[in-house]
């Protein structure tokens, strides 16, 4: 028998090319330190686990296709991310630290489908069936009719149990210890991580059924393995939060069936995640009377408006280079609006310590935050302290105008519907709110950094 040649390959873990040999930067994408080593096995290819089926070309509209039914999860926080419920043939990528409640979450999804009906097939892969059973008694799972179990890490053997259960569901936990026998390589590796995904993504299109796939991160918060991966699937979700804090907020990096950072709230406790309907009253529960440099600010999550508190502290320095921090806010978004405010109201806040905090653990990109930001630094610099029926959102740009916002209409609404009267916002969205909004509070246009 002809004893098989082994090589090895340098793959890269972003865009999966390879190379023969190392290099610091890939050749295809540009990245440094992302070429890893792998065994290669020159054996002739074998036939894929699951054939795909012969497609034929067809006219536009030609075809007769039927409006997709989105079944309900049970969770309406997840229904909400997803874009309104669960697709048949989707194909999701659920991603999260260890231990935030990833398997949890999706345990408490495979409940809500078998109530309906539908098969779920859980492959746990890092778990024995007596932990996940001991989690299921933990989360008072009460139908499990419908749920099979599976301790399985290779994909051959799960696929022979699916011929035999045939579920509407399937669950992965997790692909980075998932492995096909015809690859060599270790599991977790870039070989076996695209061609097991490979195969579970031909298996949810032809079969019509819906995957769940749970993949690691990495120490930035990147998820693991390949790029191609968040390519090949339909849904990204991320599944993230402080571990000092009880909340979890599940996030939709990509969505090819609904709109992507969309965001569900869940708080953690002893019996699973439970869902938080409203979180903006969540995140404001232990705000006090006026404080000062205290500032409530409308974020927009995907569809949602979230009320959320912003806290500056202003300390006279001592030291050459005065300290910023900036906690769950982009650091250079406060030093663009330290010097706005210097050059147009003269602060001074360039000899000032500033530390900025965002109350809650978020996390807030939007440029919306800059007028929010501008006032809670402005109250802390002159001790003044802020209404607390007061919002504020508005994008200051480096000439101190304030700039107009996306969703002016549902974040007022949201202000509102927590006993927020008074709402501070730029000029440039007073075209785009129709009659009838904030009769029940006051309006103040800010078209300038001075006229706060």
């Amino acid at each position: 028998m002809k004893i098989s040649k082994v090589k090895t390959q340098f793959i890269c873990t972003e865009c999966g090319a390879s190379s023969p040999k190392w290099q610091g930067q890939c050749s295809h994408c540009g990245k440094w330190n992302c070429l890893i080593e792998e065994m290669v096995t020159q054996t002739p290819s074998r036939s894929r686990i699951v054939q795909s089926k012969k497609n034929h070309p067809s006219l536009l509209n030609k075809e007769k296709h039927n409006t997709q039914k989105r079944n309900s999860t049970g969770i309406k926080e997840l229904d909400r991310v997803l874009g309104g419920g669960l697709i048949s043939g989707s194909y999701i990528l659920l991603g999260g630290a260890p231990g935030i409640g990833k398997s949890t979450l999706l345990l408490q999804m495979a409940e809500g489908l078998s109530t309906q009906g539908l098969k779920v097939f859980y492959v746990s892969a890092e778990e024995s069936l007596e932990q996940t059973n001991l989690r299921a008694d933990r989360l008072q799972v009460k139908n499990q009719n419908n749920i099979f179990m599976l301790n399985e890490t290779s994909l051959e053997n799960i696929f022979h149990h699916i011929e035999n259960i045939k579920p509407n569901v399937l669950i992965v936990d997790s692909i980075q210890t998932i492995q096909l026998s015809e690859v060599p390589s270790a599991p977790g590796t870039v070989s076996q991580v695209r061609e097991c995904a490979g195969q579970l993504m031909t298996f949810a299109k032809n079969t019509n059924t819906s995957v769940f796939v749970i993949g690691h991160i990495t120490k930035d918060g990147q998820l693991a393995g390949p790029r191609l991966l968040e390519h090949t699937v339909d849904t990204v979700l991320s599944f993230d939060g402080d571990p000092h804090y009880q909340f979890r907020l599940l996030r939709a990096l990509k969505n090819r069936f609904g709109a992507v950072n969309e965001i569900g709230v869940f708080q953690m406790s002893s019996k699973g995640l439970k869902e938080v309907s409203n979180p903006s009253e969540f995140f404001l529960e232990e705000r006090k009377e006026d404080l000062i440099g205290s500032v409530i600010f409308t974020a927009m999550e995907g569809s949602r408006p979230l009320l959320c508190e912003i806290q500056a502290l202003v300390l006279r320095s001592y030291l050459s280079i005065p300290r910023r921090t900036a906690i769950g806010l982009d650091i250079n978004r406060l030093h663009k609006i330290i010097a706005v405010l210097d050059r147009y109201l003269k602060t001074g806040l360039h000899q000032y310590d500033i530390f900025l905090n965002l109350v809650g653990g978020l996390k807030i990109t939007e440029p919306g935050v800059d007028l929010a930001i501008a006032k809670a630094l402005i109250s802390a610099k002159k001790q003044e302290p802020v209404n607390k029926l007061s919002c504020f959102f508005g994008e200051v740009g480096l000439t101190g105008e304030i700039r107009a916002c996306t969703f002016s209409e549902e974040r007022i609404k949201e202000a509102q519907k927590l006993g927020l009267k008074v709402i501070y916002l730029p000029k440039g969205n007073k075209k785009h709110i129709e009659n009838g909004i904030g009769k029940n509070g006051q309006l103040n246009w800010i078209q300038s950094i001075k006229d706060l």
